[in-house]
């Protein structure tokens, strides 16, 4: 692979399929690591045991992703939305590796989530009948066109299918990253301020649809 690194930021994504397909592209184009932000738990539905082949990292905030991002990996932060001055995501308008930031499917990125982007992509359409694409449909194609901008090497195939590696051997619970316990209890903290705010009840059940990645942490 070339020398330069792309990540997937999931944040307040509604459909909880949806990170399961997205640990799918991401394997299939090459991403470095999918970074979860609020839980540590997520469904991988949809992944096809993709979910293995791809590394998982845990924040509580996007502040934290932001610093790490920056600081550790060198990376722009690219929001991906139809927004004032995005370039097209053809003009492949990278210089570096890249962590990709994509809005919620109703409502597309927050007002938190713009601060910490660096810059913006969009997709061009040509078609009249949708005002945007799935999150996940979104994020195959970037990552497709960062990797072709990257150099990326081709998966070796085997007649119409790629080769898949072998599967690597599992550590910790299954669809869960892990953390230390100091994580652990910080999260807890945070888990009961977010019912006070309505995003979870008091046992730590969601009760917004929308908000910290609603209902993509049960297991199938």
């Amino acid at each position: 692979m070339a020398g330069y690194e792309s990540y997937v930021v999931v944040h307040n994504i509604a459909k909880r399929h949806n990170v399961g397909t997205l640990a799918r592209s991401a394997t299939a184009f090459g991403v470095t690591e999918l970074i979860l932000v609020g839980r540590r738990d997520f469904n991988a539905f949809g992944s096809h045991g993709s979910a293995s082949h791809v590394r998982f990292r845990h924040f509580h905030s996007l502040i934290e992703v932001r610093n790490y991002l920056k600081e550790e990996k060198e990376c722009d932060i690219c929001g991906v939305e139809i927004a004032d001055g995005a370039a097209q995501v053809n003009d492949h308008p990278f210089k570096r590796n890249t962590a990709f930031l994509l809005g919620n499917e109703g409502s597309g990125l927050s007002a938190k989530e713009y601060e910490i982007c660096d810059f913006f992509v969009y997709i061009p359409q040509y078609g009249c009948g949708t005002a945007s694409l799935n999150v996940t449909v979104a994020a195959s194609i970037v990552l497709h066109h960062f990797g072709v901008w990257a150099g990326f090497s081709e998966r070796v195939r085997d007649g119409s299918k790629f080769i898949v590696a072998d599967k690597p051997v599992r550590q910790g619970r299954r669809n869960f990253c892990a953390g230390t316990e100091e994580s652990i209890v910080e999260e807890r903290k945070l888990r009961k301020e977010s019912a006070e705010n309505g995003f979870f009840d008091e046992n730590g059940n969601e009760t917004s649809s929308t908000d910290l990645l609603n209902g993509l942490f049960l297991n199938e």
